[in-house]
């Protein structure tokens, strides 16, 4: 596994060119999901913890009932690297599914 490095501005604004629903905050990659019921957000939840697990880069992450709130940044590099880019692409594939049952 290579070291991550931390992302230049220039490089995260590439980045959030092609990982839609994502934004620049305080830092981070932050992105508020919205799903149709709490048990569809705690799936959505499961199913990133068992990502995030095998790729070792955990998410800063909320849940009220429906509403699932995520900041992503590496701490090692004491900022945004290219592992919270393809965790945020991973949770927005995850999420795309149970986003449509949210009507």
């Amino acid at each position: 596994m290579t070291t991550p490095t931390r992302l230049s501005d220039v490089e995260i604004a590439g980045e959030l060119t092609t990982t839609p629903g994502w934004t620049r905050a305080a830092g981070k990659l932050a992105r508020t999901f919205e799903f149709a019921d709490f048990v569809t957000a705690f799936s959505f939840m499961a199913g990133v913890a068992l990502v995030a697990e095998r790729m070792n880069h955990h998410p800063e992450w909320s849940n009220v009932y429906r509403t699932v709130r995520v900041e992503l940044s590496t701490h090692d590099v004491g900022g945004i690297s290219r592992l919270d880019f393809e965790l945020a692409r991973a949770m927005t594939a995850l999420a795309a599914p149970l986003l449509a049952t949210a009507g």
